[in-house]
C-alpha cells in the first residue's frame, strides 16, 4: 500500500494515533452537551447544578490524569489503550443507565477521563514518541481526529436522541467502542515497541530525555504553557458561552450555527499547512505564529459587528486551533526527548482540561457583570498576545 511520505516512518501507528483522538470524541464537550437539554429534563436538574456536576467530573479527570499520564510511558502501547477505551465505555454505560443526577458524577468523571484526557493523551504521545521525521506533519495528522468526530459525532448524536431518547447515543456509542474502535486501536499498535525499547529522538540526544520532575524546574515550560492553553481556553469559553454573546449582538441562532461550518474549515484546512509549519521553523516559532489568526479573529469580533463577523471570527479561530494542534503536541518531544513524554504531556494535558473547566466560568463571571462582547474579545485577544510574546522567550534547556 502507498502512504504519504511523512507516515512512512511507521503508517499502522500513524493511524493509530489518528483513531485515538478521534475516538476521544465520545469524551468530549462537543459530544456531550447534545444531551444538555435531556438530562436535566429529566433529572430535574437546574442549568446551574448541571454545569457543576460537569464541571466537578472534568476537574477531578484532570487530577487523575496526573497520576495516569506517564503509565504511557511505562505501559504498552495496547496497554494503555486497553485501560482508555474501556474506561471510557464504562463511563458511557453509567451515564446511560443513570438512575438519577448522582450516577452522573462518575459516568461523566469515567467519560470525560478516558476519552478527553487519557484518550487524547495518548495519541499525541504515540505521534511524538514514535515519529522523529516529519513530526510536525504526524502531529496535524493526529490532530485531524479531533475536527473529524466534532463533525460527525454530535450530529449523528442528535439523529439517533431524536429517534430513541438521550440514553441511547450511550448505550450505541458503548458497543461502538468495545465492538470497533478498541479492536482496531489494538490491531493497529500490535507491532509498536514498548515504550521503554523506543530510542531518544535525535533533535533531543543532547538533553538524553528529561523527566518530568526536570521539565518542571524548566523556566521555559511555564513560558510555553500558556501559548499551549491559550486556543482551547478561548475556544471552550466562548463557544459555551456562544449564545449569551450572540444575544449580546442580536445574532439570530441560525446566523451562529452556519458560521460554525467556517470554523471547521478553518481548522481542517490549518492542518494541511500547520504541519509543514512546525517541521520548517520548529514548534516553539510555529506556536507562536499559531496564535495570530485567533488573535486577529477575536479583534475581529470586537471591533466589527457585520454580517461576515461571526464567519470571520470563527474561521480565524478554527485556523489557530488546527496549528496549535500540530504544534503543541510537537513541542513537548522537540524540546524535552521521549523517554518521559507520557509523563511531561500529562501535566500539559491536564493542565488544558483544568482550564478548559475553568474558561467557562469565568467568561460567565464577565457576562454577568455585565462587560460588552467587545470588552470580552479584546480581553482574551490581549491575553494570547502575551502568551505568544512570552513563549518567544522560553530559552532552550540544558
Amino acid at each position: 500500500m502507498h502512504y504519504p511520505a511523512f507516515m512512512r516512518e511507521n503508517p499502522s501507528l500513524a493511524a493509530f494515533a489518528f483513531l485515538a483522538t478521534a475516538t476521544s470524541g465520545f469524551g468530549q464537550t462537543f459530544f456531550i452537551s447534545v444531551f444538555g437539554s435531556g438530562i436535566r429534563e429529566s433529572f430535574g436538574l437546574a442549568n446551574s447544578t448541571y454545569g457543576l456536576t460537569y464541571g466537578l467530573a472534568t476537574v477531578l479527570s484532570a487530577a487523575l490524569l496526573l497520576k495516569a499520564g506517564p503509565l504511557a510511558d511505562r505501559w504498552s502501547v495496547r496497554s494503555v489503550t486497553l485501560l482508555a477505551v474501556g474506561t471510557l465505555a464504562a463511563g458511557c454505560l453509567i451515564i446511560g443507565l443513570a438512575p438519577g443526577w448522582a450516577m452522573l458524577v462518575p459516568g461523566f468523571l469515567l467519560a470525560r477521563f478516558g476519552g478527553q484526557a487519557m484518550l487524547s493523551h495518548i495519541g499525541m504521545t504515540v505521534a511524538g514518541r514514535y515519529f522523529n521525521q516529519s513530526r510536525g506533519r504526524i502531529m496535524a495528522l493526529t490532530a485531524g481526529g479531533f475536527p473529524v468526530a466534532e463533525a460527525t459525532l454530535p450530529a449523528a448524536a442528535g439523529l439517533i436522541l431524536v429517534w430513541g431518547g438521550w440514553r441511547l447515543p450511550w448505550f450505541i456509542a458503548a458497543g461502538i467502542l468495545i465492538g470497533f474502535a478498541l479492536p482496531a486501536l489494538l490491531f493497529l499498535a500490535r507491532n509498536a515497541a514498548h515504550p521503554t525499547q523506543v530510542a531518544p529522538s535525535s533533535d533531543s540526544s543532547s538533553t538524553g530525555g528529561f523527566s518530568r520532575s526536570q521539565a518542571l524546574r524548566d523556566p521555559g515550560f511555564y513560558r510555553i504553557l500558556p501559548a499551549a492553553l491559550a486556543v482551547p481556553f478561548s475556544v471552550t469559553a466562548m463557544l459555551f458561552h456562544q449564545s449569551a454573546v450572540a444575544d449580546l449582538r442580536d445574532w439570530p441562532t441560525e446566523r451562529v450555527a452556519i458560521a460554525f461550518t467556517g470554523f471547521a474549515t478553518g481548522h481542517l484546512v490549518s492542518l494541511f499547512f500547520a504541519g509543514t509549519l512546525v517541521d520548517r521553523l520548529g514548534a516553539q516559532r510555529a506556536l507562536s505564529l499559531g496564535l495570530i489568526p485567533i488573535i486577529s479573529g477575536l479583534l475581529v469580533l470586537a471591533l466589527t459587528d457585520s454580517l461576515w463577523t461571526p464567519n470571520i471570527y470563527l474561521g480565524l479561530t478554527g485556523v489557530s486551533l488546527g496549528c496549535i494542534g500540530a504544534a503543541g503536541g510537537a513541542i513537548w518531544p522537540e524540546r524535552y526527548g521521549v523517554r518521559h513524554i507520557g509523563a511531561i504531556r500529562s501535566v500539559a494535558q491536564a493542565s488544558m482540561v483544568l482550564s478548559t473547566a475553568l474558561s467557562p466560568i469565568l467568561i460567565g463571571l464577565m457576562l454577568d457583570a455585565g462587560l460588552a462582547a467587545a470588552s470580552i474579545a479584546s480581553t482574551l485577544a490581549a491575553f494570547i498576545a502575551l502568551s505568544a510574546l512570552l513563549a518567544t522567550t522560553a530559552k532552550k534547556p540544558v
